[in-house]
This record gives C-alpha cells, sequence and structure tokens, in this order.
C-alpha cells in the first residue's frame, strides 16, 4: 500500500498503473465521447445536502439523531481501514451477506457462455468485460452486507446451469473465496476488502484476483476492478461512484479491454458513464465499447486511431433487465432469488448466508431482532477463537486451500486461496442419495452454524 498511496499523491489511483496502461486510457476517454457523442447529463447534487437528509430520514433509514450519534462513534476512526474493526448499527444493513453479494456476479453469466462459444478473440474480450460491467448496477445500492462469519458459505444452483459457492476462509484480515462453474467457464476469486474511512465518505479497495476459465479453448483472462467510492455515507444523499480504469487481459495473448469509468461531476455530469477499447497484444484499438454502467453497454469495431469503421454500427451487447418497482432495499430480481431457498442445493450447509438469524431478522423487518442476533452471532465467534487459541488451534477453511502464490494489486499483496474440488465431491455424493430437495419450512429450522465445517490445524 505505501507505494500506491504514493503515487495516489501525485496523479490519483491511476498512477499506480504502467504508464502503457495510462496512456491508452486517456486516449479512449478523449476519443470515444468525440466520435460518438455518446453525452449525458443528470441533474443531481453529488454533495447531497440538508434535503437529501431529510428525505433519507423520511424514508425510514436514517433519523437525523442517528446521524448525529453515528458521526460521534466514526469520527475517530478517519483515515483508518473499517472493513472489521467497528460493530456498525444494522439500520445500515441489507439482507445480504458479501458471500451473496458476490454471487450478484453471475446474474448475466450467459455473457461468459458467449464468450466461450465466440471464435474471435476480441469478441471474447467484450462479452466477458459487459460481463463484469453489469454487476456495478446491483453495487450502486448503498446499503452495507453483512461481514460473514469465519467458516460461513453460501451455495447457490438454479440458474443457467451455474454452481456457484463461496467460503468465508479468514477474518482477520477478512477474507472470501469464490468458485463457480457451467459447461462454459470456471470462475475462481480470492477477496481481501479493505476501506478507508473519510468521515462522510469510505473509499473502498477491491484487494483481489479475479479469473475466468472458457472452458472450449483454455483461455484464461483476469480482471482488475476500479475502487468504489461511497460519497454521503452519514450526512446528506449516500450514493456509489466507481471511478477508474477496469483492465480485463487474456493471460496467453496479452490482448485485453481497458475501460475507463468516469468519475461523476457537479450536476451528475458523466456519471455512470464507460468508455474504453480492446487492444491486441500490441496496444492497437480492435473494438471500442461505450455504455453506463446502470444502463447496457455497446460496441462497434475501429480502425488504428480508434475511430469506428465505415459501414459498421453500434451494438449493445448488454443491457440491465427490469427491475421491481419501489423495492425497499433496491434489490434486482436475480438478489431476491439469491436470497430465496428456491436457489440453494440439495441438504444445503447449515454454514449458509440463508440461515443467519440476523438476516432472516432483518428480511421480514424486525430490526430490533436483527440487531441482537447480530450482537449474538459476533459474541459467539469471539468465543470460539479464544477457544482455538488456547487449544493452540487455527482455523482451516473447508473448500479452499491456501496456496503459496501471492499475488500483488493496485492496492496491495493477497495471498491466493484455491478451490479444492471436495464441494464436487460432497455434492455429487448428496445427489446419487436421492435426497428431495430443500423445503423452505424444513430448511429454516436448520440452525446457524458455520463453526461445524470448518478444519482444525495444530499450530
Amino acid at each position: 500500500m505505501g507505494t500506491h498511496e504514493k503515487n495516489e499523491n501525485k496523479g490519483g489511483f491511476f498512477a499506480a498503473m504502467t504508464s502503457g496502461i495510462s496512456k491508452l486510457g486517456n486516449a479512449m476517454h478523449r476519443s470515444v465521447n468525440g466520435f460518438l457523442g455518446y453525452e449525458g447529463v443528470e441533474v443531481i447534487n453529488p454533495e447531497g445536502g440538508k434535503e437529501d437528509a431529510e428525505e433519507e430520514a423520511h424514508k425510514g433509514r436514517w433519523k437525523q439523531e442517528d446521524r448525529e450519534s453515528y458521526w460521534k462513534m466514526m469520527h475517530k476512526y478517519i483515515g483508518s481501514d473499517v472493513t472489521s474493526m467497528v460493530t456498525l448499527p444494522v439500520i445500515i444493513f441489507e439482507p445480504m451477506t458479501m458471500l451473496q453479494k458476490m454471487a450478484e456476479l453471475m446474474e448475466y453469466s450467459h455473457l461468459l457462455d458467449l464468450a466461450d462459444e465466440c471464435e474471435d478473440p476480441y469478441m471474447r474480450l467484450v462479452y466477458a468485460s459487459s460481463w463484469a460491467i453489469s454487476v456495478y448496477y446491483a453495487f450502486q445500492r448503498t446499503w452495507k452486507p453483512f461481514n460473514p462469519i469465519l467458516g460461513e458459505t453460501y451455495e447457490f444452483t438454479n440458474h443457467n446451469g451455474v454452481s456457484f459457492l463461496s467460503e468465508q476462509v479468514s477474518h482477520h484480515p477478512p477474507m472470501s473465496a469464490g468458485h463457480a462453474e457451467n459447461e462454459h467457464f470456471i470462475y475462481d476469486v480470492t477477496s481481501k476488502l479493505k476501506t478507508k474511512f473519510l468521515g462522510n465518505s469510505l473509499d473502498v479497495y477491491p484487494v483481489g484476483r479475479t479469473r475466468v476459465t472458457l472452458k472450449r479453448d483454455g483461455v484464461v483472462l483476469e480482471l482488475v476492478p476500479p475502487l468504489t467510492k461511497v460519497n454521503n455515507l452519514i450526512f446528506g444523499r449516500t450514493w456509489v461512484d466507481s471511478p477508474g480504469e477496469m483492465i480485463m487481459t487474456n493471460l496467453a495473448t496479452g490482448d485485453k479491454v481497458v475501460l475507463y469509468f468516469q468519475p461523476c461531476g457537479w450536476f451528475g455530469a458523466g456519471r455512470y458513464e464507460v468508455d474504453g477499447y480492446v487492444y491486441n497484444t500490441a496496444e492497437e484499438p480492435k473494438i471500442l465499447m461505450t455504455g453506463k454502467w446502470n444502463e447496457s453497454m455497446s460496441y462497434q469495431p475501429c480502425d488504428m486511431e480508434g475511430e469506428p469503421l465505415p459501414n459498421t454500427e453500434l451494438k449493445v451487447v448488454w443491457h440491465v433487465a427490469k427491475t421491481p418497482e419501489n423495492d425497499k432495499f433496491q434489490y434486482t430480481h436475480f438478489a431476491h432469488k439469491i436470497n430465496s431457498f428456491d436457489t440453494a442445493p440439495k441438504k444445503l450447509l447449515a454454514s449458509d448466508s440463508r440461515l443467519r438469524p440476523d438476516r432472516y431478522a432483518l428480511e421480514k423487518g424486525d430490526l430490533s431482532k436483527a440487531g441482537s442476533e447480530k450482537s449474538s452471532l459476533e459474541e459467539r465467534q469471539r468465543a470460539e477463537k479464544r477457544t482455538r487459541e488456547a487449544k493452540g488451534q487455527s482455523f482451516v477453511p473447508r473448500w479452499f486451500d491456501l496456496t503459496e502464490e501471492v499475488t500483488s494489486t493496485p492496492w496491495g499483496d493477497l495471498e491466493i486461496y484455491q478451490y479444492n474440488g471436495l464441494y464436487a465431491k460432497h455434492r455429487a455424493d448428496i445427489d446419487s442419495s436421492g435426497s428431495s430437495s430443500n423445503d423452505e419450512v424444513d430448511v429454516k429450522s436448520i440452525e446457524f452454524n458455520p463453526w461445524q465445517y470448518g478444519n482444525l490445524s495444530t499450530q
């Protein structure tokens, strides 16, 4: 983080990238809007104000006394990483954990199917990068997901043939690992979010490694996303922005797509806009991409200068699906499926996020019970840790193994966890036993217990 912070003072987070990538990003930002005239102004006040605060209070999320109390508690943490060091009030939470939020990336997984079926190496990157952008519609929600308990898991099936699994593999620092697969692709991620609390805003650094393997040709794509900024966290209308570059690279050929997420300016100028190019290994533009991360993405073949080729047209590759109206947590239909037992596999693990009593209470609107259950789970986790330490034991994840690999990211080094394949065997054994699918009444009777599944090793 030291090098990155020095660069950040000189020229923002882009300075942490290589000079070549920065030049590419500057070029694409200049050219795409100029060539296509893809500009729009949304009249908002990104800094918020008294009116916004009152409107939020009327919605029932914040009352003025809540804001003042929260500020008194939080102001001492300015400049700190508050990922897991601060106990937060349940009023700011949504009924979902970070492990479930990781699964939201699977909503438009059909784009990875198209990437796998595509023979054009540049169109593969168009499909795959559009898939990576699609989740940002869900990321604009300003409710905070619950931090997973160590050993907690989330399983997801019954969507586009995808089997998804995530597990909380470390508590300090908080780290999650995920694996998803269908007949077209394999998705693997290790995530170790870092945050910096800045008073009325929060910077979220996506320290992690995301890789997608396309099965037909064995193509491996690696994704580096931009940071996320949560603005007006306490005072004013809370809103989310992700200014910066997203880079997806074909590790075999060096082809890449570089997309620039434009920062939101005054009166909303540039908000949501994404522009960029697919480049070959010689860093020559091949396809331009443009759109808004909360609406759609389009593409068009281009020449060496980045201008659209004659007799070609801009084509939509992705657009956001219809969403529920007036949803309390601004959930998509897919987000509701994530909480549903309809997407749970047979014999759901007792460590699954759906079974958390605090999450379930919040989903049902019982904030008091959600708060007490959250405190109870956190105290149980601390007690389990004390017991392990007294016995000289350490927690070992069940479904992911810690490797010796350490990779660098723009925001710090990352230890890599690898899917060990045991979950597939676990599921195959259940399927072969002929067990019936989940019944919600029966599943709800399962006590949430992430501690029974982790392995222990003697230090």
